[in-house]
């Protein structure tokens, strides 16, 4: 994965008042924390960490105190209606340190014939990686499952380097049979109703 880089300045006001004439002058309050050392409170550059958060578990570069540090998005608020971001949360993380992150689970090919359906037990794989080198998404094969099967997190092929932050029996997505009522019974259904 990539690093974005975002431009950052320090606040120094805080309050209501001060987030919103922020967020009207297209800036984003967040805050930086983690390692021990005290919170550090930036405006972010809206609509760039807006592009930024597209890419599940960004790694972005912010200026801290004169030196580039690299953090991770933790929490992000949005406004209920527009979607916008109110404020964000990152964590600071080290080149070479392992943070665990949920990754998308994506699938590919196609359940055996028969009208199966494919449920996502967990939408978001929970794994254990160095921060510099987080996959965006993980991708299942589901080719030919028929209904009944399931595929577990330790079927999963995950990247060299990547592990597991979740048991390794728990399901990830599993192939369900189509509850249908066979058409004559839906026929005799509406003949009664009428």
């Amino acid at each position: 994965m990539s690093e974005i880089r975002l431009a950052a300045e320090t606040r120094t006001e805080f309050g209501k008042g001060a987030a919103r004439r922020a967020r009207r002058a297209g800036f984003v309050p967040g805050v930086v924390y983690g390692h021990g050392h005290a919170p550090v409170h930036l405006n972010l550059p809206g609509h760039d960490l807006m592009m930024a958060l597209k890419t599940p578990n960004a790694l972005l570069v912010v200026p801290i105190e004169g030196k580039d540090e690299y953090v991770l998005p933790k929490a992000v608020q949005r406004e209920a209606i527009k979607r916008t971001i109110e404020h964000v949360d990152l964590l600071l993380v080290k080149r070479g340190e392992k943070v665990t992150v949920e990754v998308p689970v994506h699938t590919e090919g196609e359940l055996a014939a028969g009208g199966n359906l494919l449920e996502h037990v967990l939408q978001a794989l929970p794994i254990e990686a160095e921060a510099t080198h987080l996959p965006e998404a993980v991708t299942v094969s589901v080719e030919g499952l028929e209904a009944g099967a399931s595929v577990q997190a330790k079927d999963i092929v995950l990247p060299a380097g990547v592990s597991l932050a979740v048991e390794a029996d728990a399901v990830v997505l599993q192939v369900i049979a189509a509850q249908a009522a066979p058409a004559e019974e839906a026929a005799e259904a509406e003949a009664t109703e009428a």
